[in-house]
């Protein structure tokens, strides 16, 4: 990680100041697992407390291991007295039956490049481009995923810079241009500095 920082340090004189205010890289991964992308799906545009409770609760109901094996012997009115929507229920189902088909193999997803896991996991109902760069980026840790469309890095990238309107995706890929191969690094750093203990 000395080499991440290093280059992003040289490479971009803002990003180096938050790097000196956040302090040492600290990304807690996650497993690469059904688990881990259903948690995603759960989370998707929900408050992440009431995410939290619902996702304990599914957990719970699934019983000692959360696997899509698990899941799918859940019944739909058990899978609602959990709190997920119609429309949640669809996309974890969607998930839970292509790993039992094994169009999906999370054993396998860390052999294979970025671009094709991004095929692979958006071909699952409900799930787009940004649910699998997350994935990337805190399950399987790669090291150069940037989330163009993510509000938190536009929002840190407009105060750090001083710029007065959000930057579109396309201006913060040409930024990041400058990032690579440690995008992924920039970004958890972009995040981080938006919390308030780190401070402006």
């Amino acid at each position: 990680m000395i080499a991440a920082t290093t280059h992003l340090r040289n490479a971009d004189p803002v990003l180096a100041n938050i790097i000196e205010r956040v302090g040492p890289y600290n990304l807690v991964a996650r497993e690469p697992s059904f688990e881990t992308l259903a948690r995603s799906i759960t989370f998707q545009q929900l408050n992440g407390k009431a995410a939290g409770t619902i996702f304990a609760r599914l957990k719970k109901a699934a019983g000692r291991r959360f696997t899509a094996t698990a899941f799918l012997k859940l019944t739909a009115e058990e899978l609602r007295g959990c709190g997920l929507s119609r429309q949640k229920i669809a996309s974890l189902t969607d998930l839970a039956e292509r790993v039992a088909r094994r169009e999906i193999n999370f054993r396998r997803l860390p052999d294979l490049p970025d671009e094709k896991i991004i095929e692979t996991l958006c071909q699952v109902r409900g799930v787009g481009v940004w649910t699998v760069q997350m994935f990337l980026m805190f399950a399987l840790e790669r090291p150069d995923v940037m989330p163009l469309t993510d509000f938190g890095i536009r929002n840190a990238v407009r105060k750090a810079y001083g710029l007065a309107d959000m930057p579109k995706p396309a201006e913060l890929a040409m930024l990041a241009e400058k990032w690579r191969p440690y995008c992924s690094i920039a970004s958890w750093y972009l995040w981080r500095s938006l919390d308030a203990q780190v401070g402006i």
